[in-house]
């Protein structure tokens, strides 16, 4: 398959309220779903088109809407490699999923981001006394609501669903075997691990 024809000889085209959807602004709803999100998706990609998703959280409502066309992420500590903004230098256009816990729907926003070092918000994105260097400043362009399908499918929300923890390898057992780790055991990579998280959050 190669072309959006031969796709929509297998997918029908949607009714034309699907399409209206898209409202293109922060209006009092998506302003309330930006407001109770702690955790949102960032998709970006470079020139050539190699993509990237990253997560970011927060306590609920540090995402700033600034008015009905822009809002701003701010950046916390990781691990430096800073895929997202690196991407965002070389082309603009992302992507944000706003995800609210026990909430099927997700807010859609599409736009062009700018890379910022300070401006009169970044106060309003300190966290536990920590201010960040960096923040995404982000122009709406589309914005549309989600429906509950997905989570619907995949039980999100169901703790019963979920699998034992400890059933699935720790971040240190991953990171030894992926980087070939020989002079430190598991449980000391995992103890560095959570001393990191709990010291460097923010």
């Amino acid at each position: 398959m190669t072309t959006e024809a031969e796709l929509r000889e297998i997918v029908e085209e949607p009714p034309q309220n699907i399409w209206d959807k898209d409202i293109a602004r922060i209006d009092e709803h998506a302003r309330t779903i930006i407001a109770h999100s702690p955790f949102v998706l960032l998709a970006t990609s470079n020139s050539e088109g190699t993509c990237d998703v990253s997560p970011r959280g927060d306590p609920a409502g540090s995402v700033l809407v600034l008015n009905d066309h822009q809002l701003v992420l701010a950046d916390r500590p990781g691990n430096h490699r800073v895929d997202s903004f690196r991407n965002v230098l070389d082309n603009p256009h992302v992507a944000l999923l706003f995800i609210v816990p026990g909430m099927n729907e997700t807010l859609r926003v599409n736009g062009r981001a700018a890379l910022v070092s300070d401006a009169p918000f970044f106060d309003d994105l300190t966290v536990q006394g920590r201010r960040p260097r960096l923040a995404l400043l982000v122009d709406v362009e589309e914005l549309y609501m989600h429906c509950a399908k997905a989570f619907l499918r995949s039980s999100l929300w169901k703790p019963e669903t979920w699998p034992d923890r400890k059933s699935l390898p720790s971040l240190g057992r991953i990171a030894k075997d992926h980087l070939g780790i020989k002079k430190m055991s598991v449980a000391a990579i995992d103890e560095t691990l959570a001393l990191d998280a709990e010291k460097n959050l923010y």
